[in-house]
This record gives C-alpha cells, structure tokens and sequence, in this order.
C-alpha cells in the first residue's frame, strides 16, 4: 500500500505541473505558473476525499504525511532561489529593497507575537510521566 500513496503523490504533482505550465502559456509566460502549489492543493482535496481513504490510512497514509511535511519546505527553498537570482540580477535596488524587507520582518517578530491573549505558562515536566522509572 506504500507505493499506491507514493502514486497518489506522483500523480498530483505531474498534474499540477502540467497544470501550472498551461496557465504559463495562457498568460504569456515563459515558465509554470503555481505548478507545485496546485499540486499540494491537490493533494490535500485527494487525502481528504472519501474515494482515496484506503490510500490515505496506514502505512502509505503515513508515506503521504511524510512528504506532505517535505513538500513545503521544498517549495520554500525553490522559490527563495529564484528570488535570489532575479534579485542579483535585477541590481543593487534589488537587493536592498529584499534586505529591507527581511529586517522589518525580524523586527515584527515581536510585535505579532504580542497579538492575542497572554496564555498561562506550560506546567513543568513531570519526571514520572516521561517513562524513565
């Protein structure tokens, strides 16, 4: 059942970029338009549809949820590459309008995490409760 999620997987990533490239070649656009985005949204609609519910439980449920969790760090990473290099190539106002915009957002870390209702601090661990007896 491990290589049936793994072949769900498969399928919603080559369609969504089959997909991101059409809207590519619809707007003009030398390149896939959200390819990998509307794969992982696809993904999601199919693991949560009752159809693939077998190959979503178990053991290729949990091969889902694993590269479900990979899926989005690599998406993150492709995109901050492609940013970098039209930064670069884009010249020095680039560059400084992409720095300027990380350092304001270090600089809200604080400011959002002080948004909502201060909570209670989490209890201490209890040494019983970890299981080391």
């Amino acid at each position: 059942m491990i290589i049936y999620g793994v072949a769900l997987l498969s399928v919603c990533m080559v369609i969504g970029l089959f997909t991101g490239e059409i809207l590519g070649v619809l707007i003009g656009v030398q390149a896939n338009v959200g390819g990998v985005g509307i794969a992982m949204l696809l993904l999601v609609l199919a693991c949560s549809h009752p159809m693939f519910k077998s190959l979503t439980e178990g053991a290729s449920g949990a091969g889902i949820k694993f590269w479900s969790a990979m899926y989005i760090p690599i998406v993150v990473a492709m995109a901050a590459r492609q940013n970098v290099v039209a930064a670069v190539d884009g010249g020095m106002l680039a560059l400084l309008a992409g720095t300027i915009a990380v350092l304001v957002s270090f600089a809200l870390v604080p400011v959002i995490s002080k948004i909502g209702p201060q909570s209670d601090p989490l209890p201490p661990i209890d040494e019983s409760a970890k299981g080391e007896d």
